[in-house]
């Protein structure tokens, strides 16, 4: 009974063939105001806003932690404390007859610390 084997020198040759993949610099650079997209005025934000110093915006789903950062800071003239984000699901919404997909986005919670503030209005 004879069973079929995998064949090492051939998967060798294989990988002898192929190209080393180069990678680029990570990441995109992006400017301050690519990464903020805007303010997001809600109830629960405005509570947040005064009881924790915390403010939310909407960001490029493709922004880092350290990026949304570093636009806070120099659009606000602030210092943030801590960033928090969360990837947020698009909801289903009906279009006519037919059933659609409201894009996805992301939500960055910005902590300030200190005397510092934020005025939207």
């Amino acid at each position: 009974m004879a069973t079929s084997r995998p064949h090492p020198k051939k998967y060798v040759r294989r990988l002898e063939r192929r190209k080393p993949c180069v990678h680029g610099e990570p990441g995109v650079d992006l400017r301050p105001y690519q990464v903020i997209l805007r303010p997001l005025v809600t109830e629960k934000g405005t509570h947040q806003s005064t009881r924790y110093n915390a403010y939310t915006f909407q960001v490029n789903p493709i922004a880092t932690k350290t990026q949304i950062k570093a636009a806070i800071e120099e659009l606000f003239h602030v210092k943030v404390e801590g960033v928090r984000t969360q990837n947020r699901h698009g909801k289903k919404r009906r279009f006519q007859q037919r059933l659609g997909q409201l894009p996805r986005w992301k939500k960055a919670i910005i902590t300030l610390s200190g005397e510092d503030k934020i005025e939207f209005f």
